[in-house]
């Protein structure tokens, strides 16, 4: 891929590309949103929420917002205002366009909510795992909550999952990614319709 890959805010003039990347993702696993939710998303925390360029064209986002450990965001209901003080930071969504799947585009979103996380003092990052992307986060170093029922409304197999940020502004945040599995994120494959932490 010899394009520019750029990682920036999201603008108003990203919704109709970033609804329909969602729609695609989600639609086949009954967790598509729609516009309004996921614009409130943004409104509750722009400085974490980002998307991702290829060139001149939208290739991915990354939706997350503070949220207290444990907790989520209702699924397709509509943040109330900016987010609460917390430590914790919730990873809620990120999409890679289907066609850009497979080439390590979605370490460029993952890095720079890990850098921001660790620049605004969060402790910890959390998401929930949705159509069996458990071991997928797990290989990223998250560790899923054990006992109780699913998070509401994510499906039976959603997955509560949260993982520290490593201290220290020098720490590679691709190393950060790579956890425990060994995987380095350049080679992994992304499936992210599967893997999207929706409401997550």
């Amino acid at each position: 891929m010899t394009e520019e890959i750029r990682v920036r805010p999201i603008a108003a003039g990203d919704w109709d590309a970033i609804t329909a990347l969602e729609s695609r993702a989600y639609s086949p696993l009954g967790l598509s949103e729609g516009r309004p939710a996921l614009e409130s998303r943004v409104r509750a925390s722009p400085s974490t929420c980002f998307a991702l360029d290829v060139g001149r064209q939208l290739a991915g986002y990354l939706l997350a917002l503070p949220y207290p450990e444990s907790e989520y965001p209702e699924l397709r209901g509509t943040e109330r205002g900016p987010a609460r003080p917390t430590g914790n930071l919730h990873l809620h969504d990120i999409v890679v366009a289907e066609h850009l799947r497979h080439r390590g585009l979605a370490r460029h979103l993952l890095r720079r909510l890990t850098a921001t996380a660790r620049s605004l003092g969060y402790d910890r990052i959390s998401l929930i795992a949705v159509g069996g992307s458990e071991t997928f986060w797990a290989g990223r170093g998250f560790v899923p909550r054990r006992g109780g029922p699913p998070p509401a409304g994510y499906g039976p197999t959603a997955v509560y999952m949260a993982r520290a940020i490593p201290a220290g502004a020098g720490a590679d945040a691709d190393t950060d990614l790579r956890a425990r599995s060994g995987t380095e994120p350049s080679t992994d494959t992304e499936k992210w319709t599967d893997t999207s932490a929706q409401v997550a």
